[in-house]
């Protein structure tokens, strides 16, 4: 199983810069960027909400379920 996330796609909806949101949330550029490329094993929810308040969005919009496509 995979989580996707799509943090990139509704900042740009958004016309949002990482710089901007992450002083905005209160992370560094660094963690936004590792979170936006999928490399980080969690997110705080306190984060998450921040992230969804700023940019008026709901979770389901930056992160997506997709099931693996492995052949057993």
């Amino acid at each position: 199983m995979d989580i996707i996330v799509n943090l990139d796609v509704m900042m740009a909806i958004r016309k949002v810069s990482s710089k901007e949101l992450a002083k905005a949330v209160g992370i560094t550029e660094a963690n936004l960027s590792l979170l936006k490329r999928g490399k980080v094993k969690g997110v705080r929810f306190e984060t998450l909400a921040s992230i969804c308040e700023y940019l008026s969005c709901q979770p389901g919009d930056i992160l997506e379920y997709r099931k693996s496509d492995t052949s057993d």
